[in-house]
């Protein structure tokens, strides 16, 4: 069994599914729906769902309506490998509209919400000195784009 993730557009479920799969390697548009008759929501022949996959999860993209806007409260992460890719991902989904948060949060031009973060974090985080991490942890709340060699010069300080 799969859990599939669907994501309330207010009719542009196309141009979101578009853009995470143009950022997202191995990602792929998959069928959709178009409404065989009116429905609450959508007009006989509107497209109602497009289904995508990012990193072969499955997720939907349903033109809902205006009725549940995009929030904080749910949000994906992005574990990257390294400090380049952290600026990519930073950089495809803040752009045209998308906007930075705090800690590696932002929100795309869709409204939805993404951690771009890094397992090295981690090490900073949580590493085995608490002065060191209280002192990356201080970092990070000042920072809105992850900074790793950042985080790390105020993990080793001294």
């Amino acid at each position: 069994m799969e859990l599939t993730t669907c994501l309330w557009f207010d009719g542009y479920a196309r141009s979101a599914a578009n853009f995470y799969t143009s950022i997202f390697p191995g990602s792929e548009i998959a069928e959709n729906w178009i409404a065989p008759t009116d429905t609450p929501g959508n007009a006989k022949g509107d497209e109602v769902v497009v289904n995508f996959k990012i990193f072969g999860h499955n997720f939907i993209a349903l033109n809902g309506g205006p009725q549940f806007p995009h929030t904080e409260a749910i949000s994906f992460q992005i574990p990257c490998k390294d400090q380049s890719e952290i600026d990519e991902y930073w950089d495809l989904l803040t752009a045209d509209g998308g906007s930075e948060s705090q800690c590696g949060w932002l929100k795309d031009k869709f409204g939805v919400s993404w951690q771009v973060t890094s397992p090295e974090m981690n090490k900073y985080l949580g590493g085995s000195d608490p002065a060191g991490a209280q002192r990356a942890t201080q970092a990070m709340l000042g920072m809105k784009k992850i900074n790793l060699a950042e985080m790390k010069r105020a993990y080793e300080e001294k």
